[in-house]
């Protein structure tokens, strides 16, 4: 099964300002990512960074729901145990310019050998690595109907 990390604000997509075309169709290709993970057509993982940034959110209403959809479908948790592993491969990655949460994402994703790597954000989009494929909704939506 194909294994896929979501960043934060691919998670946050669909509670942006979604007069823009852009972010309206990335917000509609996160949700149907959604629902490939859902019905369990796409296994999905997420992290102690994943966690902290949910938390810190000031929006109520987006953390409630971000948060109940990962309880009920993600299938593993990158914890703070592997932190030390996790760090090394960050500090790698920053060294590439990825800023460091980002980069914690990075390392998480590659930790629990996913497949895809989705966000939204524009420079992390720019990092390239042989561990796994970097992209955002739309892409990602494209790519599922060349591999199934």
């Amino acid at each position: 099964m194909i294994k896929i990390y979501l960043d934060n604000c691919c998670y946050n997509r669909p509670f942006d300002d979604l007069s823009q075309e852009k972010i309206k169709n990335e917000a509609a290709a996160k949700i149907f990512i959604q629902s490939l993970v859902k019905y369990g057509s796409l296994s999905l993982i997420f992290s102690y960074m994943s966690l902290t940034e949910i938390n810190d959110s000031p929006f109520e209403n987006s953390k409630m729901q971000i948060m109940d959809f990962i309880n009920n479908y993600s299938d593993f948790y990158v914890s703070e145990n592997k932190r030390a592993e996790i760090e090394k491969i960050a500090l790698d990655i920053m060294s590439m310019g990825v800023k460091h949460k980002d980069a914690i994402h990075v390392a998480c994703a590659i930790v629990s050998l996913c497949d895809y790597f989705i966000t939204t954000d524009k420079r992390l989009l720019k990092y390239k690595t042989d561990k796994l494929k970097i992209v955002n909704p739309i892409d990602f939506i494209e790519l599922r109907g060349k591999i199934t």
